[in-house]
């Protein structure tokens, strides 16, 4: 039976999925490419797809015996498809400077990994991580010849089109209540960029889910009470709303000789964006943003935000900066700034365009650049970009895992594209890592959010809530902050 045939049979979950640019396990560089690679590789370790609060569960590896110093983790391998010898060779690969994996810095503590034998292996740290296990949960494994022994097959890559995965074990599953159910075969990702047709495939049936409500169709989705309309619900279709562990923010890089040496402009731009009008676009579907930790994380900052949206205070700090009125002094013309946006929908032209007005009002002109994803991901870890528009998907529900973004030892190609360098902050910051208490940790993370949050090396714009459109016929779905591979555990309803 040809391929094509084999996944008309089948029973096939198909959702739209952004650009994915790589399937090395190891050289993932965004939440998509890690939707994707999970679904063919085992990670290190996993997160519990039903639990909350969140907790840690064995995937290729056991949960770790781990030293009472915190330095040296023991892991015992759980997969019986994979080795010892191959948990050590994907984390030799990124440590390997070579070839700068954008994921590097999960490994950046590593002083030495070693196999025990075929069943162990001992991880040894320069110093006590207390996150390392959260941290191996984005940690893919291949065999040496790069293949996967994830739940899926990746049978076909159309670029910029179509993904198609294929379940390696086609049995009922069989989950830890007992219960059977029968799982979806074949997984297919499209790649669809106008909200307007994603919108149109899932009412024809033609996708399953829809990750993200547009904001064009949002009054024919979700009444003003909140809920789903009653017209899709007697269709069979399920609406879930969830917080999310997502931050958005406009990005300063702090190598630019504009913005990176003016604290006050970039306190200027914080001051001069306007939340409510942000928050009336996207529907109420998302929330203010006062700093790098979004709501729900632990040693979260609660204090006021001294630059939440003000555009008096913005004009005041415009002249403190040295650019009263918007105009730079240099030229005698208004102050220009750019910023880069990885996709060219319409949504983020519109968001881009209510952004320029928002810096308009003080005085500030700001050109848009659109680029495609992969040449957006280039320009950011090559420091190419002024302001740059993106977010973080947290990977673990800890303060750590937002704040590694402003440390010195992750600047681009790492994930502090900002480039923010600042020694109070790495004190800060690596006295909370030393710590051996949560409490301890925390007081140290409240003074790096304050840091952070007087030094505006981001213009926090918003926590996103999670909104998700199912159809009838997907069972087991559960929203959650890490939905990495997730498809694994939908079930059919026949």
């Amino acid at each position: 039976m040809s391929l094509l045939a084999a996944l008309a049979l089948a029973a096939t979950f198909t959702r739209p999925m952004e650009r994915i640019t790589t399937m090395d396990p190891v050289m993932v560089q965004s939440a998509y490419d890690m939707r994707a690679m999970r679904l063919v590789y085992e990670t290190v370790l996993s997160i519990d797809y039903v639990a909350r609060p969140y907790r840690l569960v064995p995937c290729a590896c056991e949960l770790p015996e781990v030293s009472a110093d915190g330095l040296v983790y023991r892991f015992r391998m759980h997969s019986a498809a994979l080795t010892a010898a191959d948990v050590v060779r994907e984390l030799e690969r990124l440590r390997d400077p070579r070839l700068a994996a954008a994921n590097g810095h999960v490994v950046r503590k590593v002083s030495a990994v070693r196999r025990l034998d075929d069943r162990w292996l001992e991880v040894r740290l320069k110093e006590r991580q207390h996150v390392f296990p959260w941290l191996l949960t984005s940690v893919g494994i291949a065999r040496a010849d790069g293949s996967g022994t994830g739940p899926f097959r990746l049978v076909r890559w159309q670029r910029n089109h179509a993904m198609d995965f294929v379940r390696r074990d086609p049995q009922p599953a069989v989950w830890p209540d007992g219960r059977t159910a029968r799982r979806f075969d074949t997984v297919r990702y499209l790649v669809v960029d106008d909200a307007s047709t994603k919108w149109l495939m899932f009412l024809k049936g033609e996708v399953d889910l829809l990750g993200e409500i547009s904001r064009d169709n949002w009054d024919s989705v979700v009444t003003p009470k909140g809920t789903l309309n009653p017209r899709l619900a007697a269709q069979g279709m399920r609406l879930y709303e969830t917080p999310t562990l997502d931050t958005m923010y406009i990005g300063v890089n702090m190598d630019d000789p504009v913005l990176g040496g003016n604290r006050k402009l970039r306190q200027a731009l914080n001051c001069a964006f306007d939340f409510p009008a942000w928050q009336r676009f996207y529907n109420g579907s998302v929330e203010m943003s006062d700093g790098p930790l979004p709501r729900g994380v632990e040693g979260r900052l609660e204090t006021p935000f001294a630059y939440s949206f003000d555009r008096e205070k913005a004009r005041r700090l415009m002249t403190e900066a040295g650019y009263a009125g918007g105009v730079d002094p240099k030229t005698g013309r208004r102050l220009v700034l750019t910023l880069s946006i990885g996709r060219a929908s319409q949504e983020s032209r519109e968001a881009g365009e209510l952004m320029a007005a928002f810096f308009e009002r003080i005085g500030v002109r700001l050109e848009l650049s659109f680029m495609t994803w992969d040449a957006f991901l280039k320009a950011m870890n090559e420091r190419r970009c002024q302001l740059y528009r993106i977010g973080w998907v947290g990977d673990y529900p800890d303060a750590e895992n937002f704040l590694q973004l402003f440390h010195s030892s992750n600047v681009s190609p790492g994930p502090n594209h900002s480039n923010y360098v600042n020694p109070a902050f790495d004190q800060e910051y690596d006295a909370a890592m030393a710590s051996g208490s949560a409490a301890e940790r925390r007081a140290h993370w409240l003074k790096c959010q304050e840091i952070v949050r007087e030094d505006c090396p981001w213009i926090f714009t918003h926590y996103p809530k999670s909104y998700s459109l199912v159809r009838e016929r997907v069972g087991n779905f559960v929203p959650g902050a890490f939905p990495y591979g997730v498809e694994a555990y939908f079930e059919v309803n026949e």
